[in-house]
């Protein structure tokens, strides 16, 4: 007689099911996963993503300026000095652009961004550009020569308006390549690195070309110098962020993608399909 808790021979020993979801660290009922809620931890990541991209950005970018100034001093006009940093920023903004917002104001502006992220990342932002200033500071010898100022003879009102100007640029490209989806989006953090190349070639000898007032705030604080015109960093990036988002909302109600039907087709017929609707 066979005994009925033996195994019958040539069958398998019974699979052990796998908990995958588990070892994933799939959210539980209710959408709690007994650390924090999904809405808090994706604050908590982009948060710390603004930190981290803010940081990289800006401290080769200080330390590209740093060295700029050091070799040829401000006090001498120098082409390829301001070619020199306008290239630091454009690409070091390109390779970190996948990671981190910068523009936050415009994006929210836009609505391509909830108010209360944008809220939240203006702090990392803050700090970021402190940071880097500081571990440049702290680096590279001799004294800090990244902050922005405004010379060549640019008053108040010019600068002003140069850092708007210069801030609409830079957030257009943001908006209509990044924040609106097309084929071309994959390449949106070239372009947009490209975009702050040419506002920083137009902009960095007169205002420093801050376009956000991280970039200024940073070595501010850590040269504990604060010029008396500082708050034209803030206002002009303000002013060009709601001009670019003005104009994006002004696009979009006119259905801007209907100027140049069958941009985003894959085939000359369905181009053509597109052009005949």
């Amino acid at each position: 007689m066979q005994n009925p808790l033996r195994r019958p021979r040539g069958n398998s020993a019974p699979q052990r099911r796998h908990n995958h979801d588990a070892e994933r660290g799939a959210p539980r009922a209710g959408g709690d996963d007994g650390v924090m809620s999904q809405g808090v931890r994706g604050h908590f990541v982009a948060m710390t993503g603004e930190f981290v991209g803010t940081v990289m950005f800006l401290y080769f970018a200080f330390s590209a300026t740093q060295i700029a100034n050091n070799v040829i001093p401000p006090s001498e006009p120098s082409l390829d000095r301001l070619l020199f940093i306008s290239l630091a920023f454009g690409f070091s903004l390109a390779t970190t652009a996948w990671v981190f917002y910068r523009v936050t104001l415009g994006l929210v502006l836009a609505g391509g961004l909830p108010p209360v992220r944008g809220a939240l990342l203006f702090f990392p932002q803050m700090l970021g550009g402190m940071v880097a200033a500081a571990l440049v500071s702290c680096m590279y010898p001799g004294p800090a020569t990244f902050q922005t100022k405004l010379t060549g003879g640019t008053s108040i009102a010019q600068g002003l308006f140069i850092e708007m100007f210069l801030t609409a640029e830079l957030l257009l490209t943001v908006l209509f390549l990044a924040a609106e989806k097309s084929k071309a989006t994959f390449l949106a953090p070239v372009a947009i690195g490209l975009a702050l190349f040419v506002s920083e070639l137009a902009g960095v000898y007169y205002t420093g070309g801050s376009l956000n007032p991280a970039r200024s705030f940073g070595p501010d604080v850590v040269n504990r110098q604060f010029e008396g015109y500082h708050w034209i960093y803030w206002l002009g990036p303000f002013l060009g962020a709601a001009i670019a988002a003005g104009y994006y909302h002004f696009a979009k109600w006119n259905r801007y993608e209907e100027a140049n039907p069958g941009q985003d087709a894959i085939s000359d017929n369905e181009a053509a399909s597109a052009k005949s609707n």
